[in-house]
């Protein structure tokens, strides 16, 4: 076992002989296993044992622990919270509670003394009860894979891995291992309490099975196996969708194209839905019927434009964009041109002002109509507009909306429009309009940026004199996103 675990330390999981590494030692065999196989190997080490408080014992526990590394000359730090306690506070199950604090305690310990990673005992076993229950959660092929030798939990910590080079190990092994080396291993007797899920698994539900296929535990070892290698395929597939399709995303939102993401195929886009999620919420098991409901609402045609995913995460989907976004996350406005504040901003040709985000706005005299017409002609950009220039004043101001606005929109003919409907029927988003700059004369309103300019300032055959007009978008040190890599 060991020369196995000793090439899984260094390929698999990536350890180096000339750094430190904390070991999560709780004093049962797996943990001390894991702890005197390192410690052989030749790996320095430090044990870090964590008092969940749970049972009378624990504390004598701990002093058993101390003593063990003292006896190998390990160094080794002590720490505890009461995990009932604070599962009660964060509302949360007693085995979530206990995995956060002790993997806290853990990695807080790996940082102080910067340590190369963080080790922990999982077994074979272990990997098979993990499955299992994944399994029951109707996870998909990211669950039933299991747990990897090498991972990042960024919840904890963004750079320093979680490793586990015990998980090709079955438990009686490290029994055994414990037994010839000889180390006591300590007796927990909450793993033996049916109140937790795992020992459920564990006692009642694996040996059931095994009644159907005595190498149950190695076939689902094998499983996991071969799942790996099938993922790793698809997460190959869902960087170069990921690439594709997000325009930007960050620790509260992430934001795909909405067209981009509706071409893909529907497990492709539940992948896609569901790597979101985890970026929100790292560690979180996203269920089939989550995913299946946001695939739904991706390709739906109804008006509905919300979506609640799980634990407070939704979905926004709006002009051409998704979101999906943490729970008490914003939507971004640097999209769209918005007015700072309900006070108008003058300007004149030849002048450029700047609005909230970074927009400019600017404008300037034509001379040469005919070069104006074949300029507007052939624009794209609904931010950039050519006027007639006779009937415009020589000062323009830009305005958000007011109460009673109307707009005579060029292609009806001069029939007006009140400004509400307008921005209804361009399906510009609620949220939007209220401070959406309006480019005017006066009162009049002269331009929509990004829509259309009023009709009797076209530019027209007669047209001698023109105003140019632009709204420009935000240079790139205003985006701040970044965009993670699945």
């Amino acid at each position: 076992m060991t020369e196995n675990v000793e090439s899984i330390l260094s390929e698999e999981c990536g350890l180096s002989k000339e750094r430190l590494t904390v070991v999560g030692v709780s004093g049962g065999p797996d943990s001390l296993c894991l702890m005197e196989t390192l410690r052989q190997a030749g790996y320095p080490i430090m044990v870090g044992y964590f008092d969940h408080k749970l049972r009378p014992e624990s504390a004598s526990d701990a002093r058993m622990v101390e003593k063990t590394a003292a006896r190998l000359m390990l160094p080794c730090v002590i720490a505890g919270a009461d995990v009932r306690a604070h599962a009660d506070e964060k509302k949360i199950s007693i085995e979530e509670s206990a995995r956060n604090l002790r993997y806290r305690f853990l990695f807080d310990l790996a940082r102080r003394h910067k340590a190369q990673a963080v080790a922990v005992g999982h077994t074979a076993d272990d990997q098979v009860e993990t499955v299992l229950m994944h399994f029951l959660r109707g996870s998909g092929i990211s669950g039933l894979k299991g747990m990897s030798y090498r991972s990042i939990i960024k919840t904890f910590d963004s750079d320093i891995p979680v490793v586990r080079p015990l998980l090709d190990t079955w438990r009686e092994d490290t029994v055994l291992f414990c037994a010839v080396n000889g180390i006591r291993p300590l007796y927990d007797s909450t793993n033996d309490s049916l109140n937790f899920q795992r020992n459920r698994i564990r006692h009642l539900l694996i040996p059931a099975l095994e009644t159907y296929n005595p190498n149950f535990r190695g076939t689902i070892l094998r499983m996991s196996h071969t799942l790996k290698g099938d993922f790793a395929f698809v997460m190959e597939t869902l960087e170069q969708a990921w690439g594709e399709s997000v325009i930007s995303a960050n620790d509260e939102i992430v934001t795909f194209d909405l067209l981009r993401l509706t071409s893909f195929k529907p497990g492709l886009q539940r992948n896609l839905i569901r790597h979101a999620m985890q970026i929100l919420h790292p560690g979180m098991d996203i269920g089939y019927l989550t995913l299946k409901r946001a695939e739904e609402f991706i390709k739906s045609s109804a008006p509905i434009l919300r979506l609640d995913l799980k634990a407070g995460m939704r979905m926004i989907r709006e002009a051409g964009h998704v979101y999906v976004c943490a729970p008490h996350a914003q939507l971004p406005f640097d999209r769209w041109p918005q007015m700072p504040d309900e006070r108008s901003i003058s300007f004149a040709p030849g002048e450029q002002v700047m609005i909230a985000g970074g927009w400019r706005a600017t404008c300037e005299h034509w001379r040469l109509p005919a070069l104006a017409k074949e300029q507007a002609e052939a624009n794209e950009d609904p931010f950039q507009v050519w006027l007639d220039a006779a009937a415009l004043p020589q000062k323009f101001e830009l305005r958000s909306r007011r109460q009673g606005d109307v707009f005579f929109p060029l292609g009806m003919d001069g029939h007006s429009q009140k400004l509400s409907n307008f921005f209804a029927n361009e399906k510009l988003p609620q949220r939007a309009r209220d401070r959406w700059p309006l480019l005017c004369a006066g009162e009049e309103i002269v331009w929509i940026p990004g829509f259309r300019p009023a009709h009797r300032h076209r530019l027209k055959e007669e047209t001698a004199d023109a105003l140019y007009f632009s709204l420009a978008r935000p240079s790139p040190q205003y985006s701040s996103d970044e965009n993670p890599q699945p």
